[in-house]
């Protein structure tokens, strides 16, 4: 039909206390999103 689809996309932004953006994470599965959001702040501290 001519159409592509490029499926859905997720995006979380980890936003600092100064209001930037400090990371994007963009590749990830739902169910393990929330160990790679902690895997990257313990590894940040």
């Amino acid at each position: 039909m001519g159409r592509e689809y490029d499926g859905i996309h997720r995006l979380t932004f980890l936003i600092g206390l100064d209001g930037n953006i400090s990371h994007v994470f963009n590749k990830f599965k739902t169910k393990d999103h929330h160990q790679v959001v902690l895997d990257f702040l313990s590894a940040n501290a």
